[in-house]
């Protein structure tokens, strides 16, 4: 497996790992994963990607930027193009908030990165990608800590922050829980090795 820097030319894979990933969370919005694929294309900002690939192909991804940088950017026209008018407003007003506007409820300090976007094709899901990438992301960095947010019902994701050494620091109560499956969101923090 290789883990490198993601460019600009495979944000389409990128895209289709994100929706894969995230499905659960994205399928109001359509229940058509190539319409999500097409309308998430453009958002992502490759200069904070990092991805797994074997031979060619796109396994997995991640993202980490630093205080007050974003890994995405929406379009509200990229949306209603490939969701329609009424969805691809919704969609970009809900996305908006959540990825543009959201600040995490915690300390975000200098020389602290938030690990993001962390998804894995299905059929590669359990053979170790998430943790290469995110030790890849450890490796090529220069962050002092490293914090991320996690929904307490992905326990497969939590447990493998927790094996990475990350640790809950704040867990904050979600609305809606019954339509949108999280109880809680989970922050996590790491220092540097």
């Amino acid at each position: 497996m290789e883990y490198t820097k993601a460019t600009k030319e495979i944000k389409p894979q990128i895209s289709q790992i994100f929706v894969e990933g995230f499905y659960q969370w994205l399928r109001f919005l359509s229940k058509d994963k190539v319409k999500l694929t097409n309308a998430f294309a453009h958002m992502f900002n490759t200069d904070c990607f990092f991805i797994a690939a074997e031979n060619g192909s796109v396994t997995g991804i991640a993202a980490c930027v630093a205080k007050g940088q974003r890994c995405v950017r929406l379009k509200k026209s990229e949306f209603r193009e490939h969701l329609g008018l009424i969805r691809g407003s919704i969609a970009y007003t809900l996305l908006h908030k959540e990825f543009e506007v959201k600040e995490y409820p915690v300390l975000i300090s200098e020389g602290t990165g938030t690990v993001e976007f962390v998804a894995v094709v299905p059929e590669y899901r359990g053979k170790g990608i998430a943790a290469g990438l995110i030790k890849h992301i450890f490796t090529v960095t220069n962050f002092q800590e490293y914090i991320l947010e996690v929904a307490d019902t992905n326990t497969a994701a939590v447990n493998l922050y927790k094996r990475l050494g990350f640790s809950d620091i704040l867990r904050v109560p979600q609305k809606h829980t019954k339509q949108s499956g999280i109880n809680e969101l989970v922050y996590m923090k790491k220092g540097r090795d």
